[in-house]
């Protein structure tokens, strides 16, 4: 493995430290994984757009910074690649849909704004499906993301180009969106880290539904520690969000040890009675004593999760309506199937229906909330089953059970979407096939730091964030 490769896989931790001491420079960073991406990115597809000279000139402009000992943020001089859902000023945004296939905003998201004012450089667009409907990364724009650890495998998603770019190398951090899993699904499936934050904790200016909170923004990283320095420069309040969380950003670049002795943790094998893969399982149960390791009681016992498909559906349905039902009826014939079926599920919605949604997900919430003044966290499978193959759109049944739609086997995550509650997917281990299997951590209410704490500690004892994928 060459030097370039070597330098990539540094954390992003330790590359602002060695840039900050001048050890290295910005451009020399840049034009490594440029390098890398030159050389991996065909392999993989994972970062579609690429703006090299732009960065390169960006890095020579943060490498001046540092020399006339200017105040610096601290993501300064990291690459990072956005998702293709974010719009970024002058840099194409497709949303992966044909419709969008030339689009070229005028104007950054908020989430762009901030990782560039933290001092991070814009190198490129990672790939997501059409509008991020779907755990499977594949678009008509620019087609499939395949899995690193196994080509012929699909990466999950929807924020798969941004979990396989950081898995290769290619960048050292990366954002992603989450409604059902989009976060979590991927990182599980290429051996980094997703956080989905509470609502609000990184704020979306939203023009169609400012009070969502089904939908939320986050980061991705090859180590916790990392996703918290990059969560770090996301989140805090903005009054372009009427649910955006009091907390400064600043607070996540806090050290995340501490004694886990005599915390306790809800083992959940099924996600409350759900089909799993007993290939997944088999690797979570060899995870399982880490989270002992560090002092944690870990009890077995399975939440109940009474009302959380039906309250998922419904606000998912009701939220593809809002934002894409005029695109429906202007490019009826440009949409994906499965898109328009999550519209016309939320056009067929009645009032009832809505409010019993509501009322499913106000007594889940109360449950869990009960539930989790006994255990501090839970854990739980990630995703029901390891990678897939890149062919199939999605899975159709799991240990025979038949999977009515096409996001049914990602009830393990959507159940806890619908909660509100924080969580992470974090390196567990892999399968007999080498495929990467993640562990879900959830906190209570409002508790990122402590899901955050958790999963680092978890991820120190066990080490499985260090292998690489075998094409880097």
């Amino acid at each position: 493995m060459d030097n370039t490769a070597e330098l990539c896989f540094l954390t992003a931790i330790e590359l602002t430290q060695r840039i900050r001491a001048r050890s290295i420079s910005c451009v020399e960073v840049m034009e490594a994984h440029l390098r890398q991406i030159e050389r991996v990115n065909p392999q993989v597809n994972a970062i579609v757009t690429l703006a090299p000279e732009q960065a390169l000139a960006r890095a020579r402009a943060a490498d001046a910074a540092l020399r006339r000992s200017d105040a610096v943020g601290p993501l300064h001089g990291l690459p990072v690649a956005h998702k293709d859902l974010v719009q970024t000023k002058g840099m194409r945004t497709t949303f992966g849909s044909p419709i969008y296939a030339d689009f070229v905003p005028d104007v950054d998201d908020l989430i762009v704004t901030r990782i560039r004012n933290a001092g991070a450089i814009l190198i490129g667009k990672t790939n997501t499906p059409e509008f991020g409907a779907g755990s499977q990364t594949f678009n008509p724009v620019f087609g499939a993301t395949r899995n690193p650890y196994d080509l012929s495998k699909t990466c999950g998603g929807s924020s798969g180009g941004a979990a396989v770019a950081l898995a290769c190398g290619m960048i050292p951090i990366a954002d992603g969106s989450d409604t059902g899993g989009s976060l979590r699904n991927p990182a599980s499936f290429c051996n980094v880290v997703g956080f989905r934050p509470s609502p609000g904790r990184v704020p979306s200016c939203s023009d169609h539904a400012a009070w969502q909170t089904l939908s939320v923004l986050g980061p991705m990283a090859r180590t916790v520690a990392d996703a918290a320095l990059l969560l770090s420069a996301m989140a805090g309040p903005h009054p372009c969000s009427p649910i955006a969380l009091q907390k400064p950003g600043a607070h996540f670049r806090q050290p995340l040890d501490r004694d886990f002795h005599g915390v306790r943790v809800a083992w959940s094998r099924t996600s409350g009675g759900l089909p799993v893969d007993p290939e997944v399982t088999a690797v979570l149960e060899q995870a399982r004593p880490a989270l002992e390791t560090i002092g944690c009681i870990v009890e077995e016992v399975e939440p109940d999760f009474t009302g959380a498909d039906e309250a998922f559906r419904v606000w998912r349905a009701w939220g593809y309506e809002q934002k894409l039902g005029e695109l429906a009826d202007t490019h009826r014939d440009r949409l994906k199937e499965t898109i328009l079926w999550e519209i016309e599920q939320g056009r067929a919605l009645t009032g009832p229906q809505i409010g019993r949604a509501e009322r499913l997900r106000t007594a889940l919430y109360h449950r869990m909330r009960r539930f989790m003044k006994t255990y501090e966290f839970l854990a739980l499978p990630v995703v029901q089953v390891p990678p897939f193959p890149i062919e199939q759109p999605y899975v159709t049944e799991i240990n025979g059970v038949p999977m009515e739609t096409y996001i049914d086997w990602m009830r393990s995550c959507y159940y806890v979407s619908i909660t509100g509650f924080p969580a992470i997917s974090v390196p567990a281990g892999f399968t007999r096939d080498g495929l990467p299997v993640g562990l879900q951590l959830v906190g209570r209410h409002h508790n990122d730091f402590g899901v955050l704490q958790l999963a680092h500690a978890f991820e120190q004892a066990t080490g499985h964030w260090r292998r690489r994928p075998p094409i880097v």
